[in-house]
């Protein structure tokens, strides 16, 4: 008998999972999206259902369905599961998952999975700790992540994982995600008596741009404030909605990879002279918290790459642009970006700098054409220069010929003829 009975702890004296959790699915059958890696016949359903020992690795963006394959993969093998998060685990802890790992399989033959939670927060020695284990087979590793594995996890671990990019749920899964959450009665809000606009619903989907767990999270939120509400029962409208949600939720990661792919689409935007689009991802790099400057960056590196000598005004433009950002801040900055993004995006286009330092860079470092200067074009400044080593003697002074191009050779002997100069259209 307990000394306080009272104080006993009870399962249903916790409170309830948040329906993100609950709603989670609980068979392949029931996992919306990721048709390309999860449909029949599909790669990522051969390694789920085959008992396959292949380490992976799932990137994609959150609530796209990492953990729960990950968990399904537990569910649907004879194996033993260890879930950690890198988030607070450190090598300590992965160390005793691999002591459990190896007595499992002396004990009864068993495998063992190590599902590491948003594995690009390992470092490179925490990642280190893991390989060794990995290579003998002692755990078989699945790794999810937000970030391009490529960038965050070390290449050792990489090579021995099979990776699958997951993508965010189409408006029609999320759709079908609302629904199963309004009217499951088993896990979802079936039992309650709560209504929603189906405009309130599409609002929910607009901003989860395809997190399942943002989504759920939203009709979670718009059915505590039904029951909150003082009014008489009405359903909640996409007016309520705006007022949970407050601002808009940007898909958009200053820090990862969201932050390289919009800059890479709002340059190529510039440079394929496209006004709309590249305004577009400016204004989701501003939504998104991205710092001016960043963005100025980007400006000044096109209007010389793209514009170049087509129009030299722009390059001019872009760099006024970035003054005028360090002299404003946000939001005013917008608006000398804007300009620029329009001004850059509807110049001519021309390459040429570009393509001409990069091939003669290509000749130096990689194809080891590295020679001397000329004997005609070395400094003459100080006194032993002409007397005693004889530079400069056979140098042609251009302003002393000035009603003729002077034919003297400025680049290396061995180089003599080469062009790296050419415009746009030869290229």
């Amino acid at each position: 008998m307990e000394l306080f009975p009272e104080f006993q702890v009870k399962e249903k004296d916790f409170p309830p999972a948040p329906l993100a959790d609950r709603m989670r699915p609980r068979a392949l059958i029931d996992l919306l999206g990721q048709k390309n890696l999860i449909g029949e016949g599909k790669p990522l359903l051969k390694f789920i259902t085959g008992k396959s020992n292949f380490s992976f690795i799932l990137w994609g963006p959150p609530g796209s369905g990492k953990t729960t394959i990950a968990r399904l993969v537990a569910s649907l093998s004879d194996i033993e599961f260890h879930e950690i998060s890198a988030v607070n685990a450190g090598v300590s802890e992965i160390r005793k998952i691999i002591l459990q790992a190896k007595k499992t399989w002396n004990l009864s033959k068993r495998g063992s999975v190590l599902f590491i939670d948003e594995i690009h927060r390992l470092n490179k020695s925490q990642q280190d700790s893991v390989l060794p284990h990995v290579e003998n087979g002692t755990i078989r590793l699945i790794g999810s992540t937000t970030e391009n594995p490529s960038f965050e996890v070390i290449p050792a671990l990489r090579s021995r994982c099979q990776l699958f990019r997951l993508e965010p749920l189409s408006k029609n899964d999320m759709r079908s995600l609302l629904e199963r959450g309004l009217i499951d009665r088993e896990c979802g809000l079936g039992n309650d008596l709560f209504e929603i606009d189906f405009d309130a619903r599409d609002l929910i989907i607009c901003y989860s741009n395809g997190d399942a767990r943002k989504a759920l999270n939203l009709l979670e939120a718009a059915r505590d404030f039904s029951c909150s509400s003082e009014k008489e029962s009405r359903p909640v409208s996409a007016q309520d909605i705006k007022g949970i949600i407050q601002s808009v939720s940007v898909l958009y990661d200053k820090g990862g990879t969201e932050h390289y792919d919009h800059a890479s689409a709002f340059q190529k935007s510039m440079r394929g002279s496209d006004p709309d689009a590249a305004i577009y991802w400016l204004a989701k790099m501003i939504s998104g918290g991205e710092n001016p400057r960043f963005i100025a960056r980007r400006l000044i590196v096109t209007a010389a790459e793209d514009v170049g000598n087509a129009d030299p005004m722009a390059l001019i433009v872009a760099n006024a642009a970035a003054d005028s950002c360090e002299k404003l801040g946000w939001p005013e900055a917008r608006i000398p970006l804007a300009q620029a993004v329009i001004y850059i995006s509807r110049a001519p286009k021309d390459n040429s700098a570009i393509v001409a330092v990069d091939n003669a860079l290509n000749d130096i470092q990689q194809k080891g054409k590295s020679f001397s200067v000329p004997e005609h074009l070395k400094d003459t400044h100080y006194s032993d220069a002409k007397a005693k080593y004889g530079y400069g003697k056979e140098y042609k002074y251009p302003h002393d010929y000035p009603n003729s191009n002077v034919a003297q050779n400025y680049l290396p002997d061995e180089l003599k003829g080469s062009r790296y100069v050419f415009k746009s259209k030869d290229i």
